[in-house]
C-alpha cells in the first residue's frame, strides 16, 4: 500500500486540508501511502516530476476520502515536526517532499481546468443578502437610494449609463450609473460572513484585509475574524501588534492549527503565502475569495509566459494584488513590475541600449521589481503587459502604446507584433473598474459645485476615481472615507493619497473649504470606490442634507418616488 512507483508515475494522496496520506513501512520509516481505491479517489493531476534511478517520473496528486488501516493524513509541517522528533523518513519521501515544495501552492487547485475559476461571480439570484444579519451590517451595506439608482441606471453591468440626479430641493446629487461594490467585492464579503456563520466555535482568519475599506474590515473584526498579516505582508500577533520575526511563536501565522480557517481576500494571495497554508494543513480552496477578474489576469500571464513572453505588470509593487500577480506570473516565466508612465519611459531607455549599460540602467530603475534570474539582455526581447485591475485603463493603454513605439523603432513595424503581445490589447483590464471610471466621466460633464469620492485610504481604485474628479474640478474634488470627514457645511477633511510620492507627507489629511452656502442650490457629485458599501453613500447624503433647513429638503420617499417615475 506504499507509494505507487511503476514505470510511469508516483502517486500522492491528499485530503481536502492538503495533508498527505502517509504510513510506516517495515523499517519504521514514514512513506507516502497509496490506498487501493477507485470510486473514492479523484483521477489525479500531475504536479511535477521526480528523477528516480536516472529516469523522470511524474508526481500525480489525488484526492481521496478513504483512510486505510495503519495510514493517516499529516500536514507537511506535521511530517517535518515528527522528523525533528526522531521519526525517519524514507529516502523516497524525503526526495518527494523536497521536489514538491516549490509547487505546494498548486495542490489545492490541481483539478481546476484552464477555463474554470476558483470562485465565479454569483448571479443576482445566487446572492446571499441574508448574511447581513443585524442593524450594524444592514446600515453599512444597504441603501434604498443606491438600490434605486442601480436598478434604474444599470441596464448593463459592463456598460455605463447616464448619471442619476437626485433632487432633494436645496441640493442635487449627481451619482454615476456605476459606483461602489463590484461583484468581486460582493463575493468576498459574502464569503467572509458565510464562513463565520457556518463555522461557529472555529477560529476564522483573514490573510490580510478582506477589501480596502476600514468599516467593512472593522465590522468583520467585531464578529471575531482576525488578520494574519497587514496589507504589506507584516505578521501580526493576537493583540494586533506587529512582529518582524517570522519565527516568533506569538505570531498568528505560527499559532495556526489544522482546525482553523483562513480566508484569502479578493486581491488574491502570493504563492508563498498559499504554500505556508498548505504546509500547515489548512483548507484553502473552500475559503479563497480571489476575484475572478484578478484570476483572469493570472491566466493571461500564464498564457503569455507559455508563448515565450516576459510578463510586465503595471501596478504598485506594494499592493497585495500586484504582489499576488507577480508571484503567480513568476512561477511560469520572467516577470517585471512597472509602476507608471515614468517607469515605462525608463524601460524604454533600457530597451534602446545594449551591453553593460543596459544592465546598469535596469538595476538602477528596477531593483527589487523583477523575478529571480531575470536577464535584461534576454528577457526583454518579447514582452506582454497585464495590469493591477484597480488602475486607470487609459494609463495602461498609454504604457502599451509607448512601448509599442519603442519596439517599432528598435525592430521595425514588421516585427513589433512578435515582440509585444497584441492579440488582445488591454484584455486583462477589469471591466468593473473600467465601467466605474466610464460612468464617472459622464457624470463630471454635469454642472458641479463639489465632488466627493468615498473609499478606504488604501483603496487604489478609489484614488483613480478621485484623479478623474480632480482633473475636472481641482480643489473642489475631495477624497473621503465616510460622512465623518465632513466637518461642517463649509469644511471637509480631504485625504492626500500617497501616489508616486518618494516620501510620505507630514500630514495625510487636510482641511478644505467644502460648500458655498450662498448658492441657491448645491450640485454635488458623489461616487464610491469598488470597496465602498452603499450604506456609506447613503450616510454621506444624510449628513449633507442636515446642513440645510429641514423644510428645504425633500423627504427621501418623495425623491425616490419621483426618481422611479423618471425611470
Amino acid at each position: 500500500m506504499s507509494v505507487s512507483l511503476d514505470i510511469n508515475k508516483v502517486d500522492l494522496v491528499f485530503d481536502s486540508n492538503n495533508r498527505l496520506l502517509v504510513e510506516l513501512n517495515f523499517a519504521d520509516e514514514l512513506v507516502a501511502a497509496n490506498p487501493d481505491c477507485t470510486e473514492d479517489c479523484s483521477d489525479g493531476t500531475i504536479l511535477t516530476t521526480i528523477k528516480i534511478a536516472g529516469e523522470d517520473h511524474p508526481i500525480v496528486c489525488k484526492r481521496c476520502s478513504k483512510i486505510p488501516e495503519g495510514a493517516e493524513y499529516l500536514s507537511i509541517d506535521a511530517i517535518r515536526s515528527k522528523q525533528a522528533s526522531g521519526l525517519k523518513l524514507s529516502p523516497l519521501l524525503e526526495s518527494i517532499l523536497s521536489r514538491i515544495d516549490p509547487e505546494l501552492h498548486k495542490i489545492p487547485y490541481l483539478d481546476l481546468r484552464e477555463n474554470e475559476y476558483i470562485y465565479r461571480f454569483r448571479t443576482a439570484k445566487e446572492r446571499n443578502r441574508a448574511v447581513y444579519i443585524d442593524h450594524q451590517s444592514e446600515s453599512l451595506y444597504q441603501s434604498n437610494l443606491c438600490a434605486a439608482i442601480k436598478a434604474a441606471r444599470r441596464s448593463k453591468e459592463k456598460t455605463s449609463g447616464e448619471p442619476a440626479i437626485l433632487d432633494f430641493g436645496a441640493v442635487n446629487y449627481v451619482i454615476p450609473s456605476h459606483f461602489g461594490f463590484c461583484l468581486g467585492v460582493q463575493n468576498a464579503i459574502e464569503r467572509a460572513y458565510e464562513t463565520v456563520a457556518m463555522n461557529p466555535g472555529k477560529r476564522v482568519f483573514m490573510l490580510s484585509e478582506l477589501i480596502h475599506n476600514p468599516f467593512v474590515n472593522e465590522d468583520l473584526l467585531d464578529r471575531g475574524l482576525r488578520y494574519l498579516q497587514t496589507d504589506k505582508g507584516l505578521s501580526l500577533r493576537a493583540d494586533g501588534s506587529l512582529t518582524t520575526d517570522p519565527s516568533d511563536p506569538t505570531a498568528l501565522w505560527n499559532e495556526l492549527t489544522e482546525d482553523d480557517l483562513v480566508i484569502i481576500p479578493a486581491f488574491g494571495a502570493t504563492n508563498e503565502d498559499k504554500a505556508r497554508l498548505v504546509r500547515r494543513g489548512l483548507s484553502i480552496r473552500e475559503n479563497d475569495a480571489t476575484c475572478m477578474l484578478v484570476e483572469k489576469v493570472w491566466k493571461a500571464a500564464r498564457r503569455y509566459a507559455e508563448e515565450g513572453f516576459t510578463v510586465l505588470i503595471h501596478g504598485k509593487s506594494e499592493h497585495e494584488e500586484t504582489k499576488a500577480t507577480f508571484s503567480n506570473s513568476s512561477s511560469y516565466g520572467p516577470a517585471l513590475m512597472i509602476r507608471n508612465m515614468d517607469h515605462a519611459r525608463a524601460l524604454g531607455e533600457i530597451l534602446r541600449t545594449e551591453g553593460s549599460v543596459r544592465q546598469e540602467l535596469f538595476q538602477s530603475a528596477f531593483a527589487g521589481l523583477y523575478s529571480a534570474g531575470f536577464d535584461p539582455q534576454r528577457d526583454l526581447e518579447k514582452i506582454a503587459i497585464v495590469n493591477q485591475t484597480t488602475l486607470l485603463r487609459n494609463e495602461t493603454l498609454r504604457i502599451i502604446d509607448y512601448l509599442r513605439t519603442v519596439l517599432t523603432e528598435k525592430y521595425g513595424p514588421e516585427e513589433v507584433n512578435d515582440r509585444l503581445w497584441s492579440k488582445g490589447k488591454g484584455d486583462t483590464l477589469c471591466y468593473a473598474t473600467q465601467v466605474n471610471q466610464d460612468a464617472l466621466r459622464k457624470a463630471v460633464e454635469q454642472p458641479i459645485d463639489a465632488a466627493l469620492v468615498v473609499g478606504g485610504r488604501n483603496s487604489s481604485n478609489t484614488y483613480q476615481l478621485f484623479r478623474v474628479c480632480e482633473e475636472q474640478f481641482g480643489k473642489n474634488a475631495h477624497y473621503i472615507q465616510s460622512e465623518k470627514n465632513i466637518e461642517s457645511a463649509v469644511s471637509i477633511r480631504h485625504y492626500n493619497f500617497p501616489y508616486n510620492l518618494k516620501e510620505m507627507p507630514s500630514q495625510n489629511e487636510e482641511s478644505r473649504r467644502f460648500l458655498d452656502m450662498s448658492l441657491k442650490k448645491q450640485n454635488i457629485l458623489l461616487t464610491g470606490g469598488a470597496s465602498c458599501p452603499d450604506g456609506i453613500i447613503q450616510q454621506v447624503i444624510d449628513r449633507i442634507n442636515r446642513f440645510f433647513p429641514s423644510e428645504s429638503i425633500r423627504p427621501v420617499e418623495e425623491v425616490l418616488a419621483s426618481f422611479d417615475a423618471e425611470g
